[in-house]
């Protein structure tokens, strides 16, 4: 397993060994302790996972502490173009985001920490994407970041993609009084 640093604290890519032969292929999605060595935590409570058609955004969501989840993002069919804003007031990259293509072809994962806005857009019809949580959900302190506010500059690639009314309705980056 090769874990990568970002250019963001504790925002690591995951890339697992995959062994492949004519009957298809297997890795290690999870090992506690290859993630321990590399200090990304390992306790987690919940599974999701959401299907989607292609052109439909998910994001940007979060939850306030003492709630805030990591999440071990990947994608078990298709692909998406994943991003997270980092939230975290003292961090140097406060207000920007990372991006980066998680596609089932590569088996590439994401650890995103508590303390940022998380979404997605996915870019074929019928991909699964799947994350574990390092908190439960809580729908008192779920929150959403508009997913096209000018001021964080995210290029989806799209200005017209499939989102939720409650994405719809997401406050502006410029309202929002980080608690993190």
């Amino acid at each position: 397993m090769e874990i990568t640093k970002t250019p963001f604290r504790e925002l690591v890519i995951i890339r697992p060994r995959v062994f492949e032969d004519d009957r298809g292929y297997f890795f290690e999605s999870w090992n506690r302790e290859a993630f321990n060595k590399a200090g990304v935590p390992c306790d987690y409570v919940q599974d999701n996972q959401s299907g989607s058609a292609a052109g439909v955004l998910r994001g940007l969501h979060f939850q306030l502490p003492p709630h805030a989840q990591g999440k071990l993002v990947r994608v078990l069919k298709g692909s998406v173009l994943d991003v997270a804003v980092d939230l975290r007031k003292r961090e140097r990259t406060f207000g920007k985001h990372f991006s980066m293509t998680l596609s089932a072809a590569d088996h590439t994962m994401l650890y995103i920490p508590p303390g940022f806005a998380h979404g997605f857009i996915t870019l074929e019809d019928n991909t699964l994407f799947f994350y574990k949580c390092t908190g439960y959900y809580n729908r008192q302190s779920e929150r959403a970041i508009l997913w096209n506010d000018p001021g964080l500059g995210i290029d989806w690639g799209t200005t017209s993609p499939l989102i939720s009314e409650k994405d719809r309705a997401a406050l502006p980056f410029s309202d929002f009084d980080s608690p993190f």
